[in-house]
């Protein structure tokens, strides 16, 4: 049972909590909000006229052709991402909980990706993939594949699935890991005693026991994805070729940054915040049944 705490003097308890208010409504409800706000008017390419339009932006955005092609490039791009990172992820993982000499180095290597920025991360995939100097689009030209990402279009969302992920791989390593070390070694060794193979005994003991861990990293990819692959995104193909690789974040800085429409680029913001807030409550009603706390 919990312990209760009490403040008698209740200017204390609100002095407390002032700085995590003060960090939540500056760095998250104002910019929301101003979002919302600006996502119902029309402005002039330097915000000195507005008009309000009411849901005109929303609409419009509904029956844009390339706002529902970015819509179906950033699901694919984050379904293929989140099964990416996670699965190797999880073998990794694995490898690492096994009990032999020489895994701290391995350790060590696979999480170190995680200090990475994403740009940077982003120009070193890009360096390797460059038809001109990479050494990875030479091997694959030598093997008789002509990989191009600057004119085709499925290099290039090749090239940014293969950074995202190779970003998030360290992040979900760690998780894994911590989870697989939590698992009591009796268990494993009671299903072996049995004569349970390594397979049953991942599938029917450790999986299950790993899924509030899964269930867990499979929200923070999610919103990873969708709001924190802007950064390799700039720095490799910058949504080319013909927006091939143009993500849901890269268009509203696209249309807002680039193109000054900025009452568009605030609706699409809002957009994209209701899907991730819906894909995360589907999760949650749906996917969380299923985990074993």
């Amino acid at each position: 049972m919990h312990k209760r705490v009490t403040f008698s003097n209740w200017l204390l308890a609100i002095f407390l909590v002032l700085p995590q208010l003060l960090v939540t409504l500056i760095f998250f409800i104002w910019p929301a909000g101003q979002a919302l706000y600006q996502s119902v008017l029309r402005e002039d390419a330097f915000g000195l006229k507005s008009q309000f339009v009411g849901l005109d932006n929303f609409i419009y955005l509904f029956h844009d052709q390339n706002y529902l092609y970015s819509l179906s490039i950033t699901l694919f791009f984050s379904f293929i991402t989140t099964l990416l990172s996670m699965g190797l992820a999880l073998i990794f993982a694995t490898m690492a909980d096994k009990t032999i000499k020489g895994t701290n180095p391995y350790k060590i290597i696979l999480t170190s990706a995680y200090a990475i920025a994403p740009a940077i991360c982003g120009v070193l995939w890009w360096f390797l993939f460059n038809p001109t100097i990479g050494l990875l689009a030479y091997s694959l030209k030598f093997m008789g594949y002509p990989w191009n990402h600057y004119l085709n279009g499925t290099d290039a969302l090749i090239l940014i699935v293969i950074a995202a992920g190779w970003k998030q791989i360290s992040y979900n390593f760690l998780f894994f890991l911590a989870g697989l070390q939590a698992i009591p070694r009796s268990l494993i060794e009671a299903a072996a005693i049995d004569g349970a193979s390594p397979i049953r005994r991942f599938w029917n003991i450790i999986f299950p026991l790993l899924s509030p861990t899964t269930f867990f990293l499979l929200v923070i990819n999610l919103v990873y994805n969708f709001f924190e692959t802007f950064g390799i995104i700039h720095a490799t193909t910058k949504g080319g070729p013909a927006k091939a690789t143009e993500t849901l974040v890269y268009k509203v800085f696209n249309d807002g940054f680039i193109g000054l429409n900025l009452g568009s680029s605030a609706a699409q913001s809002v957009i994209l915040m209701i899907i991730v807030c819906f894909l995360t409550f589907l999760q949650f009603r749906f996917i969380e049944k299923r985990v074993q706390y």
